[in-house]
């Protein structure tokens, strides 16, 4: 470099939006003899430009660029993780006034009446592991309804179970073509992950609208809440569920029974895998012996919220 440039680096700290911290960078300033200060004013007005002025704008743009938030939402994006109290002695989970309010504002739910002995089954499909053909296997011979909630991988690599679902009745929902998490995604991505499984679904089962929603990793956000509705869904959450999709640390069948059994309450949304050997294995006796207990299943279509 020129010996005739001197250079002093300065720190400034500017408060990011995003992150909620001190976000620092560094700017080179320059300062020259007047010999070469001379030079560079002969060069600006020859060439047209203000190097100067160039390099202010520069600055300001970049410090513009730090305090301006990336996407500004018009409500909340905080990650919420779905969770609750497990059910005991047939008792309804509790997840809080708060969840409650805010499920309740975009009409979403993860449970039905205390009142009455319904009990609904839902699976979540990210890939087929080979369980899914003895599970409608029973749930046809029982005669219980459920709900699918699909990815896009397994649209593609499940053609035929998908097609066997609606074809003996049971309802597909939506879990994203790529299951991201939500509230990392623009609203322009999800809306392209919802649309996605819609029509890969109507072109494999005729099935024309797709209302239900299980969103990816269980992770949502009041805005996510929000797009879903302005496309036309209703998220679905649960009631009962235990770890079933680790599918290297299986249990054995009354793993998955005695989880059911333990937990089941009146108005129960079941949260099931479908990559769950346990569950396959589980579920004609589990079926079976809640109806002993009183118990009927139903389709998310009689949900009251649906009715």
């Amino acid at each position: 470099m020129d010996k005739e440039w001197q250079r002093e680096q300065t720190r400034i700290s500017v408060p990011s939006q995003n992150h909620h911290m001190n976000t620092h960078f560094w700017i080179l300033l320059v300062h020259m003899n007047p010999s070469t200060s001379q030079k560079l004013k002969e060069t600006e007005v020859k060439e047209g430009f203000n190097l100067r002025k160039s390099l202010k704008v520069f600055i300001i743009a970049a410090i513009l660029v730090l305090l301006i938030p990336a996407e500004a939402y018009a409500v909340s994006n905080n990650p919420i993780g779905w969770g609750f109290k497990k059910s005991q002695n047939e008792e309804q989970p509790e997840a809080g006034a708060a969840y409650d309010q805010l499920l309740d504002k975009y009409d979403a739910f993860y449970k039905g009446s205390p009142d009455k002995k319904v009990l609904y089954v839902t699976f979540d499909n990210g890939y087929e592991n080979g369980y899914t053909e003895k599970i409608l296997n029973v749930l046809k011979q029982e005669k219980v309804p459920a709900t699918f909630f699909v990815t896009g991988h397994y649209l593609l690599s499940a053609e035929d179970l998908v097609k066997r679902m609606a074809k003996e009745g049971h309802i597909i929902g939506n879990h994203s073509w790529h299951h991201p998490d939500f509230t990392a995604s623009s609203d322009q991505k999800i809306r392209e992950e919802l649309e996605k499984v819609k029509v890969k679904t109507k072109e494999l089962t005729g099935q024309k609208e797709m209302k239900y929603l299980r969103p990816p990793r269980g992770v949502f956000s009041e805005r996510t809440l929000q797009i879903a509705k302005e496309e036309g869904y209703t998220h679905v959450f649960w009631s009962l569920a235990f770890i079933d999709w680790k599918t290297d640390q299986q249990r054995g069948w009354k793993y998955s029974y005695d989880n059911i059994m333990a937990q089941a309450h009146p108005g129960a949304i079941i949260l099931l895998h479908s990559v769950s050997k346990d569950n396959a294995d589980a579920l004609e006796k589990a079926i079976q012996d809640l109806k002993k207990r009183g118990y009927t299943f139903k389709s998310l279509d009689e949900h009251p919220m649906m009715k």
